[in-house]
């Protein structure tokens, strides 16, 4: 996959994510995307969105969700505990598709995320398609995420 895949995703992104969330970061890579938002507390860059191409049973797969990565696997838990808590609300925009438990390979880490076959680096849209569901996991997930600090 061509380094410039996931600048174009990122390009794509911050046009499709609700502005109201706080200042964006992002840092984008050969093999992916991560974005996160600031925080008063430091939880933000442990607990971010990525899109990322993974290695799942032998081959490659592109993850798009958040992640909880915190040391402490006991926060991690938590952070997914308190979102499931909710999960009526972001499961109405996300749909069966996301699926909540531990990172996939990383079971210290914790998810709300789903897996699609890679992205083809010729496909004009790709870059569209993948930065239009990491934006509906941000808008999903990132509000009931933050109502949880205000409690």
């Amino acid at each position: 996959m061509q380094n410039r895949f996931f600048d174009q995703v990122l390009d794509a992104f911050e046009g499709f994510v609700d502005d109201a969330h706080g200042a964006l970061h992002a840092s984008a890579h050969g093999r992916g995307l991560k974005v996160w938002f600031d925080t008063t507390d430091g939880r933000s860059v442990k607990e971010h969105y990525e899109a990322q191409l993974i290695r799942v049973d032998g081959g490659v797969s592109c993850e798009i969700g958040f992640h909880a990565e915190h040391r402490d696997p006991s926060r991690n838990e938590a952070v997914l505990a308190a979102l499931l808590t909710e999960e009526a609300s972001w499961r109405q925009r996300l749909g069966t598709q996301a699926e909540a438990g531990p990172f996939i390979g990383m079971h210290e880490w914790t998810r709300i995320s789903e897996v699609w076959d890679p992205p083809e680096p010729d496909d004009p849209e790709a870059p569209m398609e993948v930065a239009a569901r990491l934006a509906d996991y941000v808008d999903a997930i990132e509000p009931v995420r933050r109502s949880f600090k205000m409690r």
